[in-house]
């Protein structure tokens, strides 16, 4: 017998992995194999498979410092990294092996992965990002480290009742989590409030003590993230680190408690309770300004941690670390920074606030100036003077330099100051402390360069760049999709998993029946996927939020347009236009019940931020609609409405694989990228769009000739209808006699079941037509174009070889839209780091010392 011993037959790795579950069963669980319920063996397995990963995670921290290379740290209040199983699985090559573990185990994958969670960290499309470009730094092997907060409760889950949203709290941490790591020893102390003891230091800059402070301990859990083996079959493991304020026992004020003041006493306990708390109260801001300091100042004591252990100076920071401040959220990371510079390692104020400037970058994600984070000027000198301090200066120097270039202009001061009217800009304060500024797609950048922040941008032109994003074709395509994966693997070879650019080869495919017909089969299997899910799992609550019911589907697939509009509640992305149009269909259907051709599935989903009515509302109205279409005996034979509760990254890969129209119908200017448009155009769905965020360049990668449903105003047309005030609703309201019976729809009667349900419908109807600024978002204008275009739809999907035609070229046109490419411009472009591979010799070194240790498993040569 032998330890350690080499034997790269799989079956010998299956046994060598039922030996590690068998032994964790036992040491961790106090369970033999065969009496372990499904949870105790999801579990002992996750913890058997994390050992796959150790060495390679341990490899990657020593390689990196020993190489002493430059470093990105990555900050995001949010991330939406989906279940962990199934993406270390597929990122670890493993699904063979799995398979194989699993039956000779007698166990099925599928009620393991019941018991693996979808981490509650994000909402929607910038957590998603993030996880997306995790993972392609961990794949290329870039040296990154990613922070965020541990949120015990996430944001909410939602629960429909009746129509109406219910937010839950997101349990995802009721049992145990078995991919996360507590790092006691890295935890780090944050001071709130307290009052200031001014001094100078030797450069002549004014530094601040603090005394009588409020001190809340972050704790950190690491999570592994891998990424995909190379073709020596190695992988790099990146660290996305989480800190959490819920298990610091002197985060809670017992004298407070035993004084009977119970909320203040664990406010500071809460801290990373949920996600966005509801800031429409004081206490909801004080608490979202908190957090976002608590990530800030946690994760950057712990960079300058590692950079002087690693590195040993301070001043050579700007050579070694890179800070990513995604969307304004973190930007409190610049006067922090300053702050611990100036205060902790005796660096001048300016030299501080140059070296800061070459560290931080900025991407903004929003185009809309009421998201563009703002705090009260007060709220920031209470409970962070001594930061406050520091943006006061920052902005006092910076404003001075303004009127020294542009005298006697005090309106481009008032629109470029950080602090205005009793507020203070986060994006400006961004924007000055970053080397480098870039929005999330062409024309979102040229908006923030041309709109947003022109002033900005006239000023420091060399700061701006477009970097539009992308997504992870592993998660979303791989694991997600693995019947199509097989599909393209057949033809076009597996480069394409880690080169996205290979897939436009499946052009080539497009004309080919067999190619054709395979298409077509694998887009019913998914959607009988679906369906399936859809009756048995998505339910239908009645008011005290008991399942009544289940949405009805067709029995048969296979000649069914599924159509989604999947992605998170806002006026702007216009699920209020899918709505009048389910109206218009509705009253078509019922006039002529031969006017339509085809089966259509028309699915929506996404979460309404719990203090936006109006999104909720829009909920509402859906709900009501699917209600009315899917109980008429007529309508319902052709035309069925199905709302997916509670959507998050396992739902999405379901609904994805099977869809075949993709809604991205946001209001022209609006949405600054979108992702969920990338993830279905990958998997074979043709997009009905408007001119906006990324659909612009995949329409342009793509071509005209296959991209067919184009629709609505173009951004040039949006602003000379604002600028002009042309647009006037009511007419277009009175012009489309089918545009104006389902407008009225919404006040009379005939949807509403009551005077609650009727009053909240009136509200939307009024939001169209009605007030000073009827239909802000231009949902009447386009709604006409809308309806056309689908016209075109259902005439291309009676042609369902020619629909997968073009499916197959929309596939084959996203080469370049994986966050591979992304991450690749981002450290060209922005950080300027180069991938640092595993050092051999230390791989090599590190599993030595970890099959010394390995005295339980024996490998036997006769297995």
């Amino acid at each position: 017998m032998e330890r350690g011993c080499v034997n790269n037959n799989i079956e010998f790795e299956a046994n060598e992995l039922i030996q590690k579950i068998k032994h964790f069963l036992i040491t961790n669980l106090g369970k033999v194999e065969n009496v372990a319920s499904t949870e105790e063996f999801y579990l002992a397995f996750c913890i058997a498979l994390r050992e796959k990963i150790m060495v390679n995670w341990t490899t990657t921290e020593h390689s990196h410092n020993e190489a002493g290379a430059r470093t990105l740290y990555y900050l995001c209040m949010e991330y939406l990294p989906g279940k962990f199983l199934s993406n270390n699985i597929t990122n670890l090559n493993s699904t063979e092996l799995v398979s194989i573990v699993l039956k000779k185990m007698g166990r099925n994958l599928k009620d393991l992965l019941f018991f693996d969670v979808d981490p509650g960290l994000g909402n929607g499309g910038l957590g998603r990002l993030a996880s997306c470009f995790l993972d392609s730094l961990a794949t290329q092997k870039y040296p990154s480290w990613a922070y965020g907060l541990r949120y015990q409760y996430g944001i909410f889950e939602q629960e429909i009742w009746n129509g109406y949203q219910i937010e839950r709290p997101e349990c995802w941490l009721l049992n145990q989590f078995p991919w996360e790591f507590r790092k006691d020893t890295h935890a780090q102390n944050i001071k709130f409030g307290g009052n200031l003891i001014p001094a100078i230091n030797r450069h002549g800059d004014e530094v601040f003590d603090l005394e009588d402070y409020e001190e809340v301990r972050a704790l950190p859990y690491d999570i592994p993230i891998i990424g995909y083996p190379d073709k020596q079959k190695e992988f790099t493991v990146s660290t996305l680190r989480l800190w959490s304020t819920k298990e610091s026992p002197r985060n809670f004020e017992l004298q407070r408690y035993n004084a009977g003041q119970m909320q203040e006493a664990g406010e500071n306990t809460a801290l990373t309770d949920v996600l966005y708390p509801n800031d429409n109260h004081e206490l909801g801001k004080k608490i979202r300004l908190k957090q976002e300091f608590i990530l800030v100042s946690a994760s950057l004591q712990d960079i300058l941690h590692q950079h002087l252990r690693i590195h040993g100076e301070i001043m050579n920071l700007a050579d070694k670390v890179q800070i990513q401040i995604n969307d304004t959220h973190p930007a409190l990371v610049v006067a922090e920074l300053i702050k611990r510079l100036v205060k902790n390692h005796d660096v001048s104020f300016k030299d501080a606030f140059e070296i800061t400037k070459n560290v931080c970058n900025y991407t903004n994600h929003t185009i809309m100036r009421e998201a563009l984070e703002e705090w009260n000027e007060m709220r920031v000198q209470s409970l962070l003077p001594r930061h406050y301090k520091i943006i006061q200066k920052i902005n006092n120097d910076f404003c001075n330099n303004i009127r020294k270039q542009f005298p006697n202009d005090e309106e481009k001061i008032n629109r470029m100051s950080i602090i205005h009217n009793g507020q203070i800009r986060m994006a400006h304060l961004a924007i000055l402390g970053s080397k480098k500024v870039n929005g999330v797609a062409y024309l979102h950048t040229e908006i923030l360069k041309k709109e947003i922040f022109k002033d900005f941008n006239e000023m420091f032109p060399e700061k701006f760049i477009p970097i539009t994003n992308g997504i992870t074709q592993r998660r979303w395509l791989l694991e997600s999709n693995p019947l199509l994966a097989e599909f393209l693997t057949k033809r076009i070879t597996n480069k394409w998993i880690t080169d996205f650019h290979d897939i436009h080869k499946i052009k080539d495919f497009a004309d080919d029946k067999e190619t054709i017909n395979e298409f077509i089969r694998i887009k019913n299997e998914n959607k009988k996927r679906l369906f399936d899910y859809i009756k048995k799992e998505n339910p239908i609550r009645d008011f005290k939020g008991k399942i009544v019911d289940h949405y009805p589907i067709f029995e048969d697939s296979e000649d069914v347009l599924v159509d989604v509009q999947i992605k998170r509640l806002h006026e702007y992305k216009r699920q209020l236009m899918n709505c009048l149009h389910l109206l218009i269909l509705y009253d078509e259907i019922k006039k002529d019940p031969t006017s339509r051709k085809i089966k259509r599935l028309v699915l929506m989903a996404g979460k309404a931020a719990p203090g936006y009515d109006l999104a909720k509302k829009i909920i509402l109205l859906f709900f009501l609609i699917a209600i009315k279409i899917n109980n008429d005996p007529e309508v319902q034979k052709v035309l069925k409405v199905v709302l997916i509760e509670n959507y998050n990254v396992s739902k999405a890969q379901i609904i994805i694989p099977a869809s075949d129209l993709s809604e991205q119908i946001s209001t022209a200017g609006y949405e600054a990228s979108g992702t969920g448009n990338m993830k279905l155009s990958i998997n074979g769905a043709l997009t009905i769009g408007t001119e906006d965020g990324a659909n612009i360049e995949m329409r342009q990668a793509i071509t005209d000739e296959w991209w067919p449903f184009s629709f609505g105003s173009t951004l040039e047309e949006i602003k000379k209808m604002k600028n002009e005030k042309s647009y006037n609703a009511l007419d277009f309201y009175k012009q489309h006699e089918h545009i104006r019976k389902a407008v009225d729809r919404l006040k009379d009667g005939s949807l509403a079941r009551n005077d609650a349900e009727n009053q909240a419908l009136s509200e939307i109807y009024n939001l169209l037509v009605s007030g000073d600024n009827p239909d802000k978002y231009f949902v009447l204008k386009d709604l006409f174009s809308f309806y056309e275009t689908q016209k075109r739809v259902e005439q291309l999907y009676l042609d369902k070889e020619k629909w997968a035609k073009f499916a197959i070229h929309n596939i084959g046109g996203m080469s370049r839209f994986s966050s591979d490419e992304v991450i690749n411009n981002y450290a060209k472009s922005v950080w300027e780091i180069e991938p640092c591979p595993l050092e051999p010799y230390i791989l090599d070194s590190v599993k030595r010392e970890y099959e010394e240790t390995t005295t339980c498993f024996v490998c036997r040569k006769d297995e």
